[in-house]
């Protein structure tokens, strides 16, 4: 194996494709288009009557059509979550000029995590049960509803036989789907993996249980200026959907078959609070130790880091300990390190907010460009770091990290730069 003398790793990982289905964006270039320009997908909800709900708009994913990728027939064995997970993947696959034959797929992988999986079809589904029987349930729905649906389907319509699974870890999942595709490459077990983090929670069902737990802004007036992380008048996070997948590869292998070489991924860092089931350590112990595990692991020092896509939730607990966590971290850097948080403008997709944040950190380094916060007016001042507010700025990105210290504890970073010829 090739040494790597940037970390301790055996092999170099390379992004070489991106794909995403986002309120803001159907592909890549729409979503950096609105991302840049500080454009809003929150809006009130249309997918089903909102009357009796406290909250009453999300971020959905509007005009989206699964059959501009597959049949008519594959769709009906998707659940939704699947569906966005089978385009982007498609499309990253497609950015990154991969082509998956006999010869090739046992050395190519998909993982792909997502927190609430398919429970739109589990609702659907139980509502049969109880109106029409049991002989009325669909033979379509045990395969549909698993957690590991989108990876199954992506594989299969990809004709990959390498490793395939889907982790969940609440809102670090497709983070950690991501982290785990660049240890397997760097491992040597793969030449390239799919990876990334698919979600569709705006239903009823799981609209009404983060009401309950008092999580979600309840700024019925004004949807697009409800998200708003790092602000003083925050009032919880809004729920949105999508999928966001890249295509990690050996380094290698890519440079031999000309792949188009986006950015580098140098390390991974997780861990866990083991403090609640819902809030952040107060002390952000368990984030730190994720932080301090990616940068060591990178041989990156914090001097090093040009930006960050923070987790950015907009709840008045996760803002006030990942401004505490930087601070902790970069120390007297703090303060000069472009931080975005595009929630604000995507809603949080939950299981798929990190690959969603790991795509838009990729096209940031590329494009030289921090997106904004955007509805940031009124700065809480535990919260005092350079939050991008309101309008993008151009920055020279080197390097790069994404923060996802999600419910649970689940705490994941990822750390990218710019590609080098060395």
């Amino acid at each position: 194996m090739e040494g790597n003398k940037h970390n301790g790793y055996h092999r170099r990982v390379v992004v070489t494709g991106l794909g995403a289905i986002s309120p803001i964006g159907l592909d890549v270039p729409s979503l950096w288009d609105s991302v840049v320009s500080g454009r809003s997908g929150i809006d009130y909800i249309t997918s089903f009557d909102t009357k009796n709900f406290v909250t009453k708009f999300a971020a959905e994913v509007k005009n989206f059509d699964a059959e501009t990728y597959v049949n008519r027939k594959q769709v009906r064995h998707m659940d939704r979550f699947t569906q966005f997970a089978v385009a982007s993947g498609l499309q990253a696959v497609e950015s990154a000029r991969l082509k998956i034959t006999d010869q090739n797929a046992g050395e190519i992988g998909v993982i792909i995590g997502n927190s609430v999986c398919g429970l739109l079809s589990v609702c659907e589904q139980y509502r049969i049960l109880t109106e029409s029987g049991p002989d009325r349930v669909s033979p379509a729905f045990a395969p549909t509803m698993t957690g590991d649906a989108a990876s199954v389907q992506t594989s299969l319509l990809l004709g990959t036989k390498g490793i395939n699974y889907s982790p969940s870890s609440a809102c670090a999942s497709g983070t950690d789907a991501i982290g785990q595709a660049f240890e397997v490459i760097s491992e040597g077990r793969a030449k390239a993996v799919i990876a990334g983090g698919t979600e569709v929670p705006v239903i009823p069902l799981v609209i009404a249980a983060f009401n309950a737990i008092r999580a979600l802004s309840v700024k019925n007036e004004n949807p697009q200026g409800a998200c708003r992380p790092f602000d003083m008048d925050r009032d919880g996070f809004v729920m949105g959907e999508g999928a966001a997948m890249m295509v990690l590869e050996d380094r290698e292998s890519a440079l031999e078959r000309g792949a188009p070489i986006l950015a580098e991924m140098v390390a991974y860092g997780s861990s866990s609070d083991s403090f609640h089931l819902i809030q952040p350590a107060p002390d952000g112990a368990g984030a730190v130790r994720a932080v301090k595990m990616a940068l060591l692991r990178s041989g990156i020092s914090p001097n090093e880091i040009d930006f960050i896509h923070a987790h950015g939730t907009a709840t008045l607990l996760n803002d006030r300990v990942e401004s505490a966590v930087i601070k902790q971290i970069f120390r007297e850097r703090a303060n000069k390190i472009p931080i975005s948080a595009t929630k604000s403008m995507t809603g949080h997709l939950l299981g798929a907010s990190g690959s969603l944040g790991a795509v838009i950190t990729v096209m940031a380094m590329k494009n030289g460009m921090a997106p904004p916060t955007i509805n940031l007016t009124n700065p809480d001042p535990e919260c005092d770091l350079d939050f991008v507010p309101n309008k993008a700025r151009p920055v020279n990105i080197r390097t790069a990290m994404v923060n996802s210290f999600g419910f649970g504890g689940h705490n994941a970073v990822l750390v990218f730069r710019q590609p080098s010829i060395n």
